[in-house]
């Protein structure tokens, strides 16, 4: 079944246009309910004043943004409607590489466009793809996704919504991403309700050390410290008020273990920090300088996420 598709007029990833120019900007979604509810990207609707859903059938609706989430991208949208078309959900665990992946949306303005690929690489962090400031690990595809696409299902060969189409890359040929629908099924029904999502966080800028790039940066006369050749993860700054500043974490520290598992990569903690939860206490064993210490530290809510 090929779910029913919107256009919501909003602002998408191309708004550059004058500015005393009403902005009008496409993008992509899909009912997952058939009293109207509808999961989109936030960026989709973000700052809009007015949602308009259009069908596949031809039927507008005006519809109302019930909840965004920046951090995943993530919004619902709610119309009122009787027995509409619903896009069945799978289950993103069960994706693998090589998969048929089918992508649907509005790309461009071109209503209902279907383009085929296969999955090309799963678990692929948003500091990879670009934008540090969300907290996914996309589904990559080379199914072609181009702006108007943005929300859209990504479905796989038995027309189950896998993915949501979130994110290109203008440098990028025929490379695409998705949030896993898996993550996008527990948010959208705190979203529906209208709920906050709440995101754990430490306040740590961050970088994956390894010894080699630690030996490079201990060879460097300009460097502004010297750290461990291990390893872990390379605490770049504090941010000042912060359950890591309040925990005693200083910059050059580097974190080798949280809660006794080893952590080697910048991603690996983003994400065992974001599965946590908020106020859970994390036990990190760090190195700074020539000592070995495990400090404990509590995670805060991050600011400002919606």
């Amino acid at each position: 079944m090929i779910p029913a598709s919107g256009v919501f007029f909003g602002e998408d990833f191309f708004p550059q246009m004058p500015q005393e120019r009403r902005l009008r900007g496409q993008g992509s979604g899909f009912i997952i309910d058939r009293s109207g509810i509808i999961l989109t990207n936030a960026h989709v609707v973000d700052q809009a004043d007015k949602v308009t859903v259009l069908l596949k059938d031809g039927r507008t609706f005006e519809g109302k943004v019930q909840g965004a989430d920046e951090v995943t991208d993530l919004a619902v949208v709610k119309i009122d409607g009787r027995d509409l078309p619903v896009a069945p959900l799978g289950d993103s665990s069960q994706v693998r590489v090589g998969d048929w992946a089918i992508a649907v949306g509005n790309p461009l303005g071109l209503d209902n466009t279907v383009t085929l690929g296969i999955v090309s690489t799963l678990q692929r962090s948003s500091a990879q793809v670009g934008i540090p400031d969300k907290r996914l690990d996309f589904i990559q595809t080379d199914a072609a996704i181009n702006p108007g696409n943005s929300g859209g299902p990504l479905l796989n060969q038995q027309g189950e919504v896998i993915g949501i189409n979130t994110a290109i890359r203008p440098d990028a040929m025929g490379i695409g991403f998705a949030i896993p629908v898996n993550q996008a099924k527990a948010i959208s029904v705190q979203l529906a309700r209208g709920e906050k999502v709440t995101h754990p966080y430490l306040g740590i800028r961050m970088a994956t050390l390894t010894p080699q790039l630690a030996a490079e940066n201990n060879k460097d006369p300009n460097s502004p410290f010297m750290v461990p050749e291990v390893n872990g993860i390379l605490v770049v700054q504090v941010l000042p008020n912060t359950p890591a500043a309040a925990a005693g974490i200083r910059r050059g520290d580097v974190v080798t273990e949280i809660n006794g598992k080893a952590v080697t990569t910048a991603e690996q903690l983003q994400r065992m920090v974001e599965n946590s939860g908020v106020g859970q206490m994390l036990q990190m064993k760090i190195r700074r300088g020539n000592q070995t210490d495990t400090l404990s530290v509590r995670t805060g809510e991050l600011p400002n996420a919606t």
